[in-house]
Parts: C-alpha cells; sequence; structure tokens
C-alpha cells in the first residue's frame, strides 16, 4: 500500500516527498510560514495594481475585457466577478478545442445567466490531433502534461491575445489558479516583453520539421505578424484575489452559472485530452500528475483535503483501467492513433517552452 502525507496527501513514491515516521512529507515539515507571509504581501501588491487596473478601465469605450472561458468553475466564476461585481463591459472567449460536453453547458448556462457577448473560435482539428499525437510521442522529460499543456495553452493564449488587439480591448484575463501555469512563465500577468517581442512557437515543434510553415503560424508571433493596434496586458486575477478551490465550485453553483454542483469539479470539467495526459504520467512516474499542484493547495488551505483524499484515488483508478471517466483514455488513444508504447519520454526538460530561456524567465522570477 502505498503511504500519503498525512497533511497535504502527496504520494511517498514522488520526488523528494520523503515522508517520515509521522507519516508526513517533506513540502510540509519545512512549510515556511515566513516564505509564505512574503508571498501574501506579494499577493496583496497584486490586488492593489489589479482593483487599480479595473477602477481604470471603466473609463474607456468598447470593450473593457476579454475573458478566456473554459466552462471550468474558476474561468466561470471571474467572468461573474468581473461582469457583476465590477461592470465591466465583458466579452467572453471561447477556442473550441478539446472542450468536454459539461464544459459547454457551463458555457453556455453562464453566457445566458450574465448575458455576456460570447465569441468562439473554431479552428480545424487536424492540427491539434497532430501536434497532441508528437507530443505525446516525444515527451519531455516532465511528462506528458508538461509537454501538451505548455504548447496547448501558448495556442489558445495566443488566438486571445490576437482578438484582443484586433478589437483594441486593453485586458485579457484568465481564470489560472495560483500556481497556474509555473512561475517560469507567469506571477499574476504575463511580461510585456512576451507579449510584444517574444516568439510563442515552441522551439522543439519549430526544430523537428515534422510541421509546415502554415501550421507553425497558428503560434503567436508578434515579431512576424503584422500588429496593428495596441498590445493587452494578459492577467490573472486569482493570483491576486484570495483564492479557495472549494468557496468557488460553492459559489458557481449558488449563483446559478452552471446547472448541477457536480459539473464545478475540474474532474468533470476539464478537458478529453487530459484523461490520455495523465494516464501517460500515471504509468510512466507512477503518480497522477495534478498531485503536487493540489498537495500545495491544500497545504496552503486552498483546497479541500477531504474532497481530494476521496477523489484522487478514485480517478486514478478510473484512469488506470480506463472504466467509467477513464474510458476517455482509450477514446483519446483512438481518435490519435496512438499506442501505450508510443507514450515516450524523449525530450529535455524545457524543450517545448518558448519562455524558459527568455529573458521573460526572469521577469517572471522578479515579480
Amino acid at each position: 500500500m502505498v503511504k500519503h502525507c498525512k497533511n497535504c496527501l502527496l504520494i511517498e513514491t514522488f520526488p523528494n516527498a520523503d515522508l517520515n515516521s509521522d507519516s508526513i512529507c517533506r513540502f510540509c515539515r519545512e512549510y515556511d510560514v515566513d516564505q509564505n507571509k512574503i508571498e501574501e504581501q506579494q499577493r496583496q501588491i497584486y490586488e492593489k495594481d489589479l482593483e487599480t487596473t479595473l477602477k481604470n478601465v471603466k473609463s474607456s469605450k468598447g470593450y473593457h475585457a476579454l475573458v478566456c472561458l473554459s466552462g471550468g468553475k474558476d474561468s466561470t466564476y471571474l467572468l461573474y466577478k468581473l461582469k457583476v461585481e465590477y461592470g465591466l463591459n465583458v466579452l467572453a472567449f471561447t477556442t473550441d478545442v478539446n472542450l468536454p460536453e459539461i464544459a459547454w453547458k457551463n458555457i453556455n448556462k453562464t453566457i445566458q445567466t450574465l448575458g455576456v457577448d460570447h465569441e468562439i473560435f473554431r479552428p480545424g482539428p487536424e492540427f491539434y490531433n497532430k501536434i497532441f499525437r508528437y507530443l505525446l510521442s516525444n515527451q519531455e522529460e516532465r511528462g506528458a502534461v508538461y509537454s501538451v499543456s505548455y504548447v496547448y495553452a501558448p495556442l489558445f493564449e495566443g488566438d486571445a491575445i490576437r482578438l484582443a488587439i484586433q478589437k483594441n480591448i486593453p485586458l485579457i484575463f484568465a481564470g489560472y489558479s495560483p500556481g497556474q501555469p509555473e512561475v517560469e512563465r507567469m506571477r499574476y500577468e504575463y511580461s510585456k516583453e512576451l507579449i510584444e517581442n517574444t516568439d510563442w512557437t515552441p522551439p522543439k515543434i519549430k526544430e523537428s520539421g515534422f510541421f509546415t510553415d502554415e501550421e507553425l503560424d497558428k503560434f503567436y508571433n508578434p515579431l512576424k505578424e503584422q500588429i496593428r493596434g495596441n498590445f493587452p496586458r494578459y492577467i490573472a486575477p486569482f493570483h491576486a484575489w484570495k483564492y479557495n478551490q472549494e468557496e468557488i465550485m460553492k459559489k458557481v453553483y449558488e449563483l446559478g452559472l452552471i446547472e448541477k454542483k457536480a459539473y464545478a469539479s475540474p474532474i468533470l470539467s476539464n478537458y478529453p485530452i487530459n484523461w490520455l495526459l495523465m494516464y501517460s504520467d500515471l504509468i510512466n512516474f507512477g503518480y497522477n500528475p495534478y498531485l503536487p499542484e493540489f498537495a500545495k493547495l491544500i497545504r496552503e488551505g486552498k483546497a479541500n483535503r477531504f474532497y481530494w483524499k476521496i477523489a484522487q484515488p478514485l480517478v486514478n483508478f478510473m484512469i488506470r483501467h480506463k472504466i467509467f471517466l477513464g474510458k476517455e483514455v482509450k477514446k483519446q488513444q483512438d481518435i490519435l492513433g496512438i499506442k501505450d508504447e508510443e507514450l515516450k519520454i524523449t525530450c529535455e526538460k524545457g524543450s517545448y517552452d518558448p519562455i524558459v530561456n527568455s529573458s521573460v524567465t526572469e521577469y517572471a522570477k522578479s515579480k
């Protein structure tokens, strides 16, 4: 029986977990209260900037902000706060690639309830299936979730930036929770340097020779594209506001933004491809790739330990055996035409992230 940290649920086989005789992991034992205070002070600085930004933007004409809406609890609640609590004129934006039915139910219900404008970008699936298959067969050393997420996210983030520039929208807001994406990419907002002067094409993708110039052009590249208009700021408000996962799950249902309480669960509203990514990492590493993220939230009091104590092993069981919700693993494998033995790690860390070796990395660390 594999042991877990009694405090944060981190599994004993996770690198450097080092559970002691009391089954408390090293990360919990070394949890720095003083560092937490420093992070709270930084959060308050972000919050002050955000409140000033939201106040000032209301004097502008047209849309005040573009809100990336995926149908998950965080982006749904974010849209509500900006529209209702702050009174902004917002445009919701969704890239329609690999979204599950429940996410679409949440999106439609939220748009109808709030009465906001909504734009949907529907790119053809051929390119996305091609890139998913390539990445899963050529993963970087941190596994499938890292490899795919840090290529997939820049694609729809770039879509949002292009639309904001086209419509002269000064702000883009994303529902990233604290810790998403990694601090090397963003703390509170993407840098001006990244938005205005960085090619978002993943280096390993560009060098592979597997993708056409037309396909590579799908990645946002301000150095190549003819930009007409002002560049927006790209902000993650939940890095600034106090965040509690359980409270947000309750609120989106109580506010009538979703039809059923269960629809607030990230397990049900996540991308179908994610089931395959988790499966790949489970068989390659022996633990769920989202475990450290949720363990950190639990450690900081931002996620419900009891919820994840029940949900985590249940989800892992379904994924490993490809049953119930885990059937999505086999479905995605069939769509991509990829077998278990092809889910390989072949590249070094950071091979796909165009930000890792740029000046943006140092910017993010300094924020």
